[in-house]
């Protein structure tokens, strides 16, 4: 808390936020306090999904308030003490849609709805093994593993698919198989992308192989029209609005790194990666990854292979170049991290001042933190301890 947040929340998040700050009923919930300045009067919370652990049936959601600065864990459990086992096990995507928070719990087979007003459930959908969320104006589009490797003694691999959830019903409407083991899903101009992953198929039959490719799905017949080779085990996607669709690889953990690549809506079958350019070779890398004002973020690091060394993260920045479809401008910002990045978020004012919120899940088994980072000035703004594994972020 060594200073305050001095930033607003960008005309690209003002569909998320509201300046109508009457009092919820979860007021009462007090946790750590921090000094959100300016924040006060533009955005009601940031809300922070905390993964958990495998098993363990720990996923939790905390918030913070930006009324009164109180960073709340635990809200859904406090607010829902009678829903049986809380929020679920391993909770994977917090998307907001309107005052409704869209939660994929991935291990429970649930797709949590949740009042951003207060946290109490408003609908809670069963979908197999549940990974990212995206929406148009009548669905939820969910990513799903369709089951694979649903306990220790069944080691199905079964195609993924992605399921179409009716907004106003919360029922499920049908689904598509992808490829396997899908992640990341974006919406653009009547089409989805996801990511396949392959994370369980790397170790199964018929191909003991990650998946590598882009599946696209038109909305208006809900059928697949095209699948593109991108690279190995992909992650997230993201749409910068303007025909950009960036996604992220995690590589094989061997000898083929993280990275970002883009694929231009007009023209898929192109992918390009995007490379360091002239910058360190961690530019190349991403740990975890964000998109603010269609620029995609990412926490990388050079020693990735090495699982046992003390790594330092950079951060770095992509933006497809406006003058050309085929060129990129990276930035390397001079902050950098250590600890385990797990989650990002950032936040812009108009005068591009940038705040980085991170998500540090430290061991993996205990409470992680949330910090808040300055970039202009380099410095860590505020730092609060947050549930296990604190990974995905959404505001209101």
């Amino acid at each position: 808390m060594k200073k305050a947040l001095l930033f607003l929340c960008t005309a690209a998040l003002a569909f998320a936020c509201t300046k109508d700050l009457e009092p919820s009923r979860d007021i009462l919930l007090d946790g750590d306090k921090v000094d959100v300045g300016a924040y006060s009067r533009s955005c009601r919370k940031l809300f922070v999904l905390n993964e958990g652990g495998y098993g363990s049936n720990n996923s939790s959601l905390d918030f913070l308030r930006f009324t009164d600065g109180n960073y709340v864990r635990g809200a859904f459990r406090k607010m829902n003490p009678d829903v049986a086992g809380g929020l679920g096990d391993v909770g994977n995507d917090i998307v907001v849609n309107g005052n409704e928070l869209w939660i994929a719990v991935n291990n429970s087979g649930i797709v949590e709805v949740v009042s951003a007003e207060d946290e109490r459930e408003l609908a809670a959908t069963q979908v197999p093994t549940p990974r990212n969320i995206a929406f148009d104006d009548k669905y939820a589009y969910v990513t799903s593993w369709s089951g694979a490797f649903a306990s220790s003694t069944d080691y199905s691999n079964p195609k993924g698919h992605v399921y179409r959830i009716d907004l106003a019903t919360k029922k499920v409407e049908g689904s598509v198989e992808v490829g396997y083991q899908p992640e990341g899903i974006a919406y653009y101009d009547g089409k989805l992308y996801v990511a396949n992953s392959g994370g369980i198929s790397s170790q199964l039959p018929p191909a003991y192989a990650y998946d590598n490719t882009v599946s696209i799905i038109d909305v208006s017949s809900f059928k697949l029209v095209q699948t593109v080779e991108v690279a190995v085990n992909l992650k997230s996607v993201y749409s910068d609005g303007n025909g950009a669709i960036y996604v992220t690889s995690m590589g094989n953990f061997f000898d083929v790194h993280t990275g970002l690549y883009c694929l231009l809506a007009s023209d898929p079958s192109k992918p390009m990666a995007v490379g360091g350019q002239p910058l360190k070779p961690e530019a190349v890398h991403v740990s975890c990854s964000c998109i603010s004002d269609g620029t995609v973020y990412c926490i990388g690091t050079a020693d990735e292979y090495d699982w046992k060394a003390s790594h330092t993260y950079y951060l770095w920045s992509c933006k497809l170049n406006e003058n050309s479809k085929d060129s990129f401008r990276v930035d390397l910002y001079p902050q950098t991290f250590t600890g385990v990045p797990y989650g990002m978020y950032l936040l812009s004012d108009n005068s591009n001042n940038k705040c980085l919120v991170l998500g540090d899940a430290g061991d993996y088994f205990n409470p992680g933190t949330v910090s808040a980072y300055d970039l202009a000035n380099e410095t860590k703004l505020w730092s609060v301890t947050a549930g296990v594994c604190p990974g995905h972020f959404a505001i209101w």
